[in-house]
């Protein structure tokens, strides 16, 4: 599984020209699932992010959760984090999980994350546009 988190001050997914969802201050996460990649798995990466101590405190060091601030995530789905350029200019994707597989996980990935930080998404598998103003800026890219 890998993710880029940005931290945000706000971001929205746009769906079909009509805006799908956003969040005001927070993390915009990308998610990608990989073939290797299960419930235990996305569990660590839950726990990373509900921990993870990136938003600024009054001296404005990176030292606060999400949840110490109050913030939201805006979770959206992106099989493009498996491209494989090793070879040629065209990226390959078969390290990126199946349909089925990716949506069970990424689907479990934003239910276990919203028993603790409010959460919304994009559509999975949709053509989406994404607005943001990044804070800092600062991203984050988590591998496991």
């Amino acid at each position: 599984m890998k993710i880029v988190v940005q931290r945000v001050k706000e971001a929205k997914v746009i769906v079909n020209k009509k805006i799908y969802n956003e969040i005001k201050q927070g993390f915009l996460i990308y998610v990608g699932i990989g073939n290797d990649d299960n419930r235990e798995i996305v569990d660590k990466m839950v726990r990373k992010v509900i921990n993870l101590r990136i938003m600024s405190d009054e001296n404005d060091k990176m030292n606060l959760s999400l949840a110490q601030v109050n913030g939201s995530i805006l979770a959206i789905s992106q099989f493009t984090l498996y491209a494989n350029t090793a070879t040629g200019n065209r990226p390959s994707f078969t390290d990126a999980a199946n349909h089925l597989k990716a949506q069970a996980l990424y689907d479990y990935f934003v239910g276990e994350l919203s028993k603790e930080i409010e959460t919304k998404t994009g559509v999975f598998g949709e053509y989406m546009e994404i607005e943001s103003t990044n804070d800092g800026p600062v991203t984050i890219l988590i591998d496991l």
